[in-house]
């Protein structure tokens, strides 16, 4: 078998499933009525097998585990990026995940396929530093954390987007058992708060100068609209509040973003100190401030005030969807700005 064509066969084929995946994830957001969510995510499922296949033969064909070079790590990249949607999407059920991660796995194969010099692409012989357990051990583990972190800020950036950027604030634990405040309305989870046997709407004066309308829903469960009067003294916004759905899609988006971006920066920790071990051995120093060592030193702070906001500080909402979203743009750094610029221990060469 010839497996560089196949490695071409492959890596041309996950980009054009990739591409009408998202096609599919965007019509089926432009139009709900289209069942986009079944076929997206097994167009997610045929891209994941198709550049697992396409790592499995290059390492075949060099010998190595395929993490050498920029080609190969953009496509274990990408396979992570699918493995971890393909997760978020089952727990989540929403197509929005599909919407905000089908386009960035793409374009991370039509960057890796069409764009890279063909000299990049080629599987060659390790150098000396590389030949090392370590090359699994730290790049693999560092990549799993780029795609885990990834998707949890997009998926954040997605809670923006269905949110509008308003001050939703999630009344409840950071893991998302309470309800969102949005513009005077809070809406509760059907039956926390409210016996779920109640039917009749019934209006009942609340401490906060409010009227609490209860409302029955189509499956007999009870749902809690509490409208909040503002003070005149306070200024009134004139966002229109969300609907019930909105807001019942937001709490998923941020509770499935919180629990992803849980999951990436254990991973991150762990890369970070395989890498250093792997420095020691190959460079006689653990730490060397190496501009790719200082950003994921950043990427990891970065994280690190997430998740210290959302379990310590009690943010939810708006606040730390905000941080996720800056955190997307600084992993992207961290992998691939330093790595292209051409300085310090990681670099690929290829723009100076």
């Amino acid at each position: 078998m010839n497996l560089i064509a196949l490695q071409n066969w492959l890596d041309n084929a996950s980009f054009a499933v990739l591409f009408v995946t998202m096609l599919v994830y965007w019509g089926g957001a432009a139009f709900p009525n289209i069942p986009a969510t079944a076929i997206g995510t097994a167009g997610m499922a045929i891209a994941n097998l198709c550049i697992a296949t396409l790592l499995g033969a290059r390492w075949l064909e060099a010998g190595y585990f395929p993490l050498s070079n920029l080609y190969e790590s953009l496509f274990f990249l990408t396979w992570g990026i699918t493995t971890i949607h393909l997760i978020a999407e089952n727990t989540s059920r929403s197509r929005l995940v599909g919407v905000v991660t089908a386009p960035v796995a793409m374009a991370i194969t039509a960057f890796a396929t069409l764009t890279l010099p063909s000299e990049m692409q080629v599987a060659e012989p390790l150098v000396p530093a590389l030949k090392s357990n370590w090359l699994m051990m730290h790049v693999s583990v560092m990549m799993l954390s780029y795609a885990a972190l990834m998707v949890g800020s997009l998926v954040a950036i997605a809670f923006l987007i269905v949110t509008r950027a308003q001050d939703i604030q999630l009344q409840g634990s950071s893991v998302g058992t309470g309800g969102y405040r949005s513009n005077g309305y809070r809406l509760h989870k059907a039956g926390e708060l409210v016996s779920q046997t109640q039917s009749q709407t019934q209006p009942v004066a609340d401490d906060n100068n409010g009227v609490v309308r209860r409302e029955s829903n189509s499956n007999g469960k009870t749902a809690v609209l509490d409208l909040v009067t503002v003070p005149q003294s306070q200024a009134v916004s004139t966002a229109e509040p969300l609907s019930p759905q909105r807001l019942g899609l937001a709490e998923t988006l941020d509770n499935i973003s919180y629990r992803i971006i849980g999951l990436g920066f254990p991973l991150l920790t762990i890369g970070i100190i395989a890498g250093a071990v792997w420095a020691n051995e190959a460079w006689g120093s653990y730490w060397s401030w190496d501009p790719k060592e200082t950003w994921a030193l950043i990427t990891w702070l970065v994280f690190a005030a997430y998740l210290h906001a959302r379990i310590t500080r009690g943010w939810q909402g708006r606040r730390p969807a905000i941080l996720a979203a800056s955190g997307f743009v600084v992993v992207w750094i961290c992998y691939l700005g330093v790595n292209l610029l051409g300085k310090g221990l990681h670099s690929y060469g290829w723009f100076f």
